[in-house]
């Protein structure tokens, strides 16, 4: 494996003094590790930008299109659609031919999906840009999490994994603010204008600073079947498709929350925009905060299973406490102990997602690129057949929400409890 400050056929190795002896010295390996985190974040914040800073331009989108508005909504579908397929695709070829190439491919064709996007004259034109914009922009998701695992191991990928969270958490807080603030001063295409902006500087950042991470020897030789034969063995390994399973049921408990939070906090318990945002944002900063207690505090004094089970648990007890209070079993109950409850929710998935990302990859070094492109078509899938059933019985209750949410985090604790057995020795970390 080449050192830091050796070449490549792609450029240079970038490694963390913990992970490669004889490293650079340790003020620039600090350096260039901040320099790579910001890199990491901003790949990671891309595709929520890409998502939630479209979102209050979307009844400007319907009149503007003359669309109905179940038409505009499929815009959000199609690059949430293409962000889970497109990790598929390229995972496996990043792994072939290397991070650095498929990665600034997939930024070039994003910029140019997004620009298209700011010109587009009808919705079906919109839709299949979108498409395109998703399908792109999941090469900063998926490589984003190679490179991770390129560069670290252990505690250290998990503390990696923290912090990116803590990047990429703000994303959704700030991108309905940004976009609302576009709104004033432009249309609709001005969100999109902005978003290619955004996504050449990134490229450019990318092209200048993020080097290869994988060398030549380390990558898989073959085409598509040899992919497929790859995500097959990594997903015939038990432990590894446990932590997936239970990393995707976790998440798909938080889409559940990001599906139906509008109409039970507005809808159902009377709460204002302005009171629904600040909420929302609480929450998100008790996700990135014990996210960041995870990766500052917990890694390296607790394994990683231990912290995995907690935030696990946690998450199915604030989810039954939720269904509890729904149905009525505490009696009528006002706002406060519902926001509590999903508080909570919140901030145990920062316990559980960056641990089972690190677990399952950990177990993946010679396939990080496919064994990312899974965990993160995983959670999209499950996310996306979940989040509908929050509404299966209206608007005026809560209780399809919490039922979902239960649901998915006891099967995300089982499928952690019985295929990952962090309780035999070499399980955890």
């Amino acid at each position: 494996m080449p050192e830091s400050g050796q070449k490549t056929t792609q450029g240079h190795i970038v490694r963390p003094p913990s992970v490669v002896p004889g490293a650079v010295s340790v003020p620039a390996a600090r350096r260039a590790g901040l320099l790579v985190t910001l890199v990491l974040g901003g790949l990671t914040a891309l595709p929520p930008l890409s998502m939630d800073m479209y979102l209050p331009a979307l009844p400007d989108v319907t009149r503007s299109l003359t669309a109905p508005a179940a038409t505009v909504q499929l815009t959000l579908t199609a690059c949430l659609a293409g962000m889970a397929l497109g990790q598929l695709v390229v995972g496996p070829m990043s792994d072939k031919w290397g991070r650095r190439r498929p990665l600034l491919v997939g930024m070039v064709v994003y910029v140019l999906a997004t620009a298209v996007c700011a010109f587009a004259p009808s919705a079906e034109l919109l839709i299949a840009f979108r498409l395109l914009q998703g399908l792109a922009g999941a090469a900063g998701i998926v490589i984003a999490r190679a490179v991770v695992r390129d560069l670290y191991d252990g505690v250290e990928m998990a503390r990696f994994f923290s912090t990116l969270m803590l990047i990429s958490g703000v994303a959704p807080i700030i991108a309905p603010l940004i976009g609302g603030q576009i709104l004033r001063i432009t249309d609709w295409r001005g969100v999109f204008h902005v978003l290619a902006v955004i996504g050449v500087l990134l490229t450019l950042v990318v092209w200048r600073f993020l080097h290869e991470t994988l060398p030549p020897e380390r990558r898989q030789e073959g085409g598509v079947g040899q992919a497929l034969r790859t995500m097959r063995g990594l997903l015939a390994d038990r432990v590894f498709t446990g932590y997936m399973l239970a990393g995707g049921l976790a998440f798909a408990a938080l889409f559940a929350y990001i599906s139906a939070s509008p109409f039970v906090v507005q809808e159902i318990y009377g709460a204002s925009p302005q009171t629904f945002s600040l909420l929302f944002g609480l929450n998100s900063v008790g996700l990135v905060a014990v996210g960041q207690v995870n990766g500052k505090l917990l890694v390296g004094r607790v394994s990683l299973d231990k912290a995995l089970g907690v935030g696990l648990s946690v998450i199915l007890l604030a989810s039954t406490a939720l269904l509890l209070m729904t149905t009525g079993v505490f009696g009528e109950v006002g706002l406060v102990p519902i926001a509590a409850g999903l508080f909570v929710l919140m901030s145990a998935m920062g316990l559980a997602m960056p641990n089972t990302n690190a677990q399952a990859l950990m177990r993946t070094p010679h396939a990080a690129g496919s064994a990312s492109a899974l965990l993160g078509t995983s959670s999209f899938l499950i996310g996306a057949v979940a989040s509908p059933l929050v509404g299966i019985a209206g608007e005026r209750t809560a209780v399809p929400m919490a039922v979902v949410q239960v649901s998915c985090a006891a099967a995300a604790l089982a499928c952690f409890l019985l295929l990952c057995r962090p309780w035999r020795a070499g399980s955890s970390s």
